[in-house]
């Protein structure tokens, strides 16, 4: 197949510039960068630049990216664990609308409102009313319901329920919604997050990417890529040396019983977990469903593959069109009257099950002077950038990886433009879209 044919020369020269603008070590530039591009259904466009491995003593150790480069993906992970829910719900195992606490196996309300049941909907479309506090990911001798009682080690005064709205009404993003959902898969299946979701919605669409880097042999963990900022222990300096935030494992093969548990917001907690005594449903956090996925853009176009193809992946169905529908169909949209939920800056105001929209009209638009609208996900963590969107109704969509940022996110130029998006969100939108659609 000649990837390239619905892309004229003239489109392609002008994209390979822009991208190779992207790449940089000061201001909005990045280290590294990946982009995959479909159109009418079909691969047309893929470029890889700059360096998912970065020797700042010795630079002829750097090494490339490249299409089999993996990367923590941030919330882009998000779509995975909502795709398992989705095919456990078809699968009569659970109910989108069912109280979560019949499988948590315990009481979890909002303290304002005992009487209102949170739902795996609402936990999947972030309208529980429960909040990420400082913490979401916890070790694996702890049980979940350490974050919601009185006397738990992590509620810290209630920080996990939100100050505002009721359940089912208001919008909040939470990470810890899919630690929940990675937990209740745990409960309704009885295998652990990261072997569930390997053996299931990763093989059937051919993935070999995982949340638990223990999987990863020798040749896997010479394609892992690190993500990259100029900061080190929160002192941004754009013009010092890329410091690694997270993966920096140097090829070095880890223990397969063994995680990392992070939280971006304290990093000062970091540190490594035996898991070999786990059990299985009580505390889904240990895998990061929310954002943990090792993946290559390579292995990311499958999702984006099946999206274009009404659900299905290489003739096999994953979900039914029935279902993608109901995962890509707004269950929330921001209401500027009523102020009906946190739009984080202007980023969201609108989301789906595991999804959300960015629309032309509205403050997460991705280009400036064109009437476009995309669904799917974005994801941000550690100075990883990252995104798998398509256009509705089309067989057209794209995604991209950035593995690092030179400046803080506070810093002004790291604002966007024309969008609550970040600046290195938009440029690499634009690009995109003005040259390839």
């Amino acid at each position: 197949m000649n990837k390239r044919r619905i892309l004229t020369m003239e489109q392609i020269r002008e994209l390979d510039r822009e991208l190779e603008a992207l790449i940089g070590n000061t201001g909005v530039g990045v280290p590294g960068l990946a982009v995959v591009i479909y159109k009418n259904g079909e691969q047309v466009y893929e470029k890889f630049l700059g360096r998912r491995y970065i020797d700042s003593v010795k630079p002829q150790f750097d090494l490339p990216i490249t299409k089999d480069s993996r990367f923590r993906v941030a919330s882009v992970s998000k779509q995975f664990t909502a795709l398992t829910i989705l095919q456990l719900a078809e699968a009569g195992k659970l109910s989108l609308d069912e109280d979560i606490c019949e499988y948590l196996g315990f009481n979890l309300r909002h303290p304002r409102y005992p009487e209102q049941p949170i739902t795996i909907r609402m936990l999947l479309s972030h309208m529980s009313s429960l909040c990420d506090g400082g913490i979401y990911s916890i070790p694996p001798e702890e049980d979940i319901i350490e974050f919601f009682m009185p006397e738990g080690l992590y509620y810290r005064g209630g920080e996990h329920f939100s100050a505002i709205g009721r359940p089912g009404t208001y919008f909040h993003y939470c990470n810890l919604n899919y630690g929940l959902l990675g937990t209740i898969i745990e409960v309704v299946t009885g295998v652990r997050f990261d072997i569930y979701q390997r053996t299931h919605i990763l093989k059937e669409l051919d993935i070999f990417g995982s949340y638990n880097i223990g999987d990863f042999d020798t040749e896997d963990m010479k394609k892992l890529g690190t993500i990259y900022q100029k900061q080190k222990e929160g002192k941004w300096d754009e013009n010092g040396p890329w410091y690694p935030q997270i993966d920096d494992y140097r090829g070095i093969v880890q223990p397969e019983h063994i995680v990392r548990i992070c939280n971006p917001d304290q990093r000062q907690n970091d540190d490594f977990y035996n898991i070999a005594g786990y059990v299985p449903g009580t505390n889904g956090t240990v895998f990061s469903p929310q954002g943990g996925l090792r993946i290559s853009a390579q292995e990311l176009t499958n999702l984006l593959d099946m999206y274009l193809h009404g659900g299905v992946y290489q003739g096999n169905r994953i979900v039914t069109e029935t279902m993608l529908e109901e995962m890509f169909s707004c269950q929330w949209y921001y209401d500027r009257q009523c102020f009906n939920g946190d739009t984080c800056g202007g980023t969201l105001e609108t989301y789906g099950l595991g999804v959300y929209h960015m629309l032309s009209n509205s403050t997460s638009r991705p280009v400036s002077d064109r009437c476009i609208d995309l669904a799917g996900h974005t994801g941000e963590a550690y100075g990883l950038l990252s995104a798998i969107m398509m256009f509705p109704g089309t067989g057209n969509g794209f995604l991209y990886i950035m593995n690092g940022e030179a400046i803080d996110e506070e810093d002004i130029r790291a604002k966007g433009i024309y969008s609550g998006n970040y600046r290195w969100e938009e440029r690499m939108m634009t690009a995109i879209i003005r040259n390839a659609f």
